[in-house]
């Protein structure tokens, strides 16, 4: 029940952007979407559409396409400035 996990080019950009330590953690977050799409603590946005995940100070905005088997990463920042 593996999904896969595509990164929008927006959000790539954001997450080339981030400190080299948080980049690592995050990148390993987004990793472990593929085999758990909605992982303990992550919630379901109501203000969008989309899920989101805690990273630390960090958050990765993305949307689960359970047909397709496919997470889609659409935004990746700090906790201030994503939503």
């Amino acid at each position: 029940m593996n999904y896969s996990v595509f990164i929008l080019r927006r959000a790539q950009k954001e997450l080339a952007g981030l400190p080299a330590v948080d980049y690592q953690r995050v990148c390993q977050h987004i990793e472990k979407l593929s085999s758990s799409p909605r992982p303990h603590g992550s919630k379901k946005l109501i203000a969008r559409p989309g899920w989101r995940i805690r990273v630390g100070r960090y958050r990765v905005i993305y949307d689960i396409h359970d047909r397709d088997k496919k997470v889609v990463i659409l935004h990746v920042g700090h906790r201030k400035d994503v939503y």
